[in-house]
């Protein structure tokens, strides 16, 4: 008599999950600053822009990204690793997203939590455009 195979402790297989209304949303952010940026991936699951206006080495300097992983949607935001000053003041919800000093993870959208990083990335590419921000890139290169 065949022996009866035991159930997996994992049970069925899950399927991927759906993470599209997230990272709309989180792109969002970005596509409304219109021509300031300039995109510089635009694949499935991995969209990045530049700011064209200010030069690193003859290359226009990364800004922000959405990152579609396995678990969660990440808004990249290079304007608070590079001015962490900006930090100051977000909310505990956002802090809790954060992933080291420049992404916030999601998986599900959360509309407070986009508000605060719609106002940080505007204010983060007024920093970048600002004439002290040039001069600090001009004086790496």
């Amino acid at each position: 008599m065949p022996v009866a195979k035991k159930a997996s402790k994992k049970g069925p297989a899950t399927k991927a999950k759906d993470f599209g209304a997230v990272s709309t949303a989180l792109r969002q952010i970005l596509d409304d600053h219109g021509k300031q940026l300039a995109v510089h991936t635009d694949k499935a699951g991995n969209y990045h822009t530049t700011v064209p206006s200010v030069l690193h080495r003859g290359k226009p300097i990364y800004f922000a990204g959405v990152r579609t992983g396995k678990n969660y949607v990440s808004f990249h935001l290079m304007a608070v690793y590079c001015a962490p000053e900006l930090l100051k003041g977000i909310s505990p919800e956002l802090k809790k997203r954060m992933q080291g000093k420049s992404c916030f993870n999601f998986k599900a959208v959360d509309h407070d939590c986009f508000t605060e990083l719609r106002r940080l990335t505007a204010v983060g590419l007024k920093k970048f455009k600002s004439e002290e921000f040039r001069r600090n890139i001009e004086a790496m290169q």
